[in-house]
């Protein structure tokens, strides 16, 4: 959000620049950590999540899962991180085309592609499934998106700096 108000927002005469100057962005984490610590202790203060039992998925074995509790709460909380994401992606594609020295926003843009997709894909695919397989798909969710990530931002770096360090400048 930084470099987004320095490259954009401070053209003289734009009034977005006292934003920039008093600093008001730096409140944006605090308020969005306070934002999700309040959904979830409304969630756990409500209708926490409990071990439940699941007989009827698997013919004859009893399945031990995580009941969510208040699903819409669930689900509102899940928005929430949903929007922090698509938010962090908006943030990454606005500053793409910054000049050379800001070019790790490329990899940042691509990297949350990958993480956003992954989980809509989640979504779709969670709706759907039943019994152990539920768990395996919140495993290869997580495993996936945090490889994307990883792929996305630290492997590039490794490259350049293990096998093209003329390029490291």
């Amino acid at each position: 959000i930084t470099v987004i108000l320095a490259f954009r927002i401070m053209k003289p005469g734009r009034t977005m620049r006292r934003f920039f100057v008093s600093g008001v962005y730096n409140a944006v984490i605090p308020i969005c950590v306070l934002i999700q610590l309040i959904l979830c202790g409304v969630w756990l203060g409500t209708s926490p999540p409990y071990i439940d039992t699941d007989a009827h998925s698997e013919n004859a074995q009893v399945i031990i899962l995580c009941n969510k509790g208040s699903v819409i709460v669930f689900y509102c909380v899940l928005a929430y991180l949903g929007s922090l994401a698509l938010g962090s992606f908006t943030v990454a594609f606005l500053v793409r085309n910054l000049p050379d020295t800001f070019n790790e926003a490329n990899f940042l843009t691509f990297s949350m592609l990958v993480f956003c997709s992954v989980w809509v894909t989640f979504i779709l695919v969670y709706q759907s499934t039943k019994g152990k397989a539920m768990v395996a798909v919140e495993v290869f969710s997580i495993l996936a998106s945090s490889a994307g990530l990883l792929g996305c931002i630290f492997f590039p770096k490794c490259y350049i700096i293990l096998l093209r360090p003329d390029m490291n400048s």
